[in-house]
């Protein structure tokens, strides 16, 4: 695959990117060399390789999900300037 330089244009407006014509030049070589290494990539052999996002093996540290304080809603509800039904009440922004 190669980019041309209508390719370029056609990718800098989709981008709204704004593309003089020198630098649009450069670009083509630029984009074509990107391209060649991903090629390049293509021809290795992944089989039996789990795909990955991270290259260090990394899990999220978890805890137990456990009820750490009291219920104190009313306690919260009391700092309310309005409140209704054990919530808080609000404005209505949507008409």
């Amino acid at each position: 695959m190669s980019v041309d330089l209508s390719t370029v244009r056609h990718i800098a407006k989709l981008a709204r990117v704004r593309v003089e014509p020198e630098q649009a030049e450069a670009l083509v070589g630029e984009l074509n060399k990107i391209l060649e290494w991903v090629e390049q990539l293509d021809q290795l052999d992944t089989t039996g390789i789990a795909p990955m996002t991270s290259v260090v093996e990394r899990s999220q540290p978890l805890r137990e999900d456990i009820v750490t304080e009291e219920d104190n809603s009313e306690a919260i509800l009391a700092n309310a300037p309005v409140a209704a039904h054990g919530f808080f009440v609000v404005p209505k922004v949507v008409e």
